[in-house]
């Protein structure tokens, strides 16, 4: 064999190699380094990513504060109206002075109180708590919206860093590939079709290339955006992600939904409170009381001292207290026909996750174990046919983008199964993704 077929064969069986070796690693996601080599400690954690957005959004600071101001209004609604303290006199014209030999004319000073009928400010407080208890589920809402979209943004951030990292290893394999065209062509065992085509290929392979990275940065901006960051802020590389476990069956995840879903316990806090409402409008047909004390100075009499009780009279209750109870009973309905719709769209909601995760799982499933082991042998293969010339470069190349696309392919499978199972979470109040708890305010569940 010439120098020049040996030179052919040895770059062609490292290449082979190279492309044998990665199937692997690029599917279980793990880092192989040698002995004078160490793997990279630096790299994104997810659980820190949520941590400090939690700590620094300022939608999630927002939505506490609505709570706090919510809790304040409690006692506010429970507490009678202010007295109403007046003084006056009868004489005359200059502020409190009497007519001397009037017996009409006094100094006076009087204090009233409202009383409402009894149970009215119990249920006015009752009212105000069920307003609380709807802000503290749209607060666990904005909570476990951006922790959903923190985790599908962390999962685009580690798709487009590993499609990055494959794409220019297989780069670089190409590149080794068209060498060996180009090395055919010159000792007249290749054409030179073959040479620019590998060539097209590589131009093919930097678009794709620029592209990723400028997915990658939006991905990497978005995260900063959540952490309060700017922008541009580096970024180490995320950490391996590996596919969970879907262990729940999609009864349990609907039974789950039915008790931790924030929007449809905010629904049912508005339901609770229109029953309330309602309630108060009944107690509206009876009258609310007044008591005043009143205190009378006469210069030419004795002291006098005086008590006024009132009453006020619904007569207007067809207009008034009657509509009162129908536009309640028609907002109690409106409440429940809501919280039904909402039982509804959850369903849907947890279905489509669901599903999506499951396809998503099937997908991993079958490129780990068919479609990618089994596109490295067809290659294998057809680089070694190509090195003795039993088939065309055009048919290794087309089993090299093939391999090149399903490697790929696994991770966008893996980015979307595990965002499926972040959007569950948010519905099921439930950790999918790992198996770490879902963060929560507490302020949902205090309430609960």
């Amino acid at each position: 064999m010439s120098r020049i077929g040996v030179f052919l064969l040895g770059t062609m069986l490292a290449v082979t190699a190279l492309a044998q070796e990665p199937e692997t690693n690029r599917v279980t996601g793990q880092i192989v380094t040698g002995p004078n080599q160490q793997e990279a400690t630096t790299v994104l954690d997810l659980s820190d990513v949520i941590r400090e957005a939690l700590e620094k959004n300022p939608g999630v600071q927002s939505a506490l504060h609505t709570v706090n101001a919510q809790q304040h209004k409690v006692p506010q609604a429970k507490s009678l109206a202010d007295p109403m303290v007046s003084v006056g006199w009868n004489g005359n014209l200059a502020p409190f002075s009497v007519q001397d030999g009037d017996p009409s004319s006094y100094r006076g000073i009087s204090v009233s109180q409202q009383v409402p009928y009894p149970g009215k400010l119990k249920l006015r407080g009752q009212i105000a708590a069920k307003d609380v208890g709807a802000a503290q589920w749209d607060y666990e809402a904005v909570r476990r919206r951006l922790v959903a979209e923190v985790k599908a943004a962390y999962y685009d951030y580690f798709f487009f860093g590993k499609a990055l990292q494959i794409t220019r290893k297989d780069k670089d394999l190409l590149q080794k590939l068209s060498s060996i065209s180009e090395a055919r062509y010159r000792v007249g065992k290749g054409m030179q079709q073959d040479v620019l085509r590998s060539q097209v290929e590589i131009s093919l392979l930097l678009q794709r290339i620029t592209l990723l990275e400028q997915q990658r940065a939006t991905a990497q901006a978005r995260l900063n955006t959540f952490m309060a960051r700017d922008p541009g802020s580096p970024l180490p590389p995320a950490a391996s992600v590996e596919p969970a476990a879907l262990n729940e069956k999609l009864d349990v995840l609907y039974a789950l939904a039915a008790k931790n879903d924030t929007s449809l316990q905010r629904e049912q806090q508005i339901v609770e409170k229109s029953q309330l409402v309602t309630q108060l409008a009944h107690k509206d047909y009876l009258p609310d009381f007044g008591v005043a004390y009143m205190y009378q100075q006469r210069p030419m009499l004795p002291d006098m001292n005086g008590m006024t009780f009132t009453v006020n009279v619904p007569v207007f209750y067809k207009t008034k207290q009657r509509e009162e109870v129908r536009q309640a009973t028609e907002e109690a309905i409106s409440a429940e026909r809501s919280r039904d719709d909402r039982e509804n769209e959850l369903q849907f909601e947890l279905k489509q996750s669901y599903l999506s995760a499951e396809a998503s799982k099937q997908l991993l499933d079958l490129y780990s174990k068919a479609i990618v082991p089994q596109s490295s042998l067809a290659l294998e293969s057809s680089m070694s046919a190509y090195e003795v010339g039993n088939v065309d470069f055009l048919t290794v190349l087309s089993n090299f983008s093939t391999i090149l696309n399903y490697e790929v392919d696994y991770y966008r499978e893996l980015a979307n199964y595990q965002t499926a199972l972040a959007r569950m979470e948010s519905l099921a109040g439930m950790e999918l993704t790992s198996s770490q708890p879902l963060p929560s305010g507490g302020g949902a569940n205090s309430e609960k």
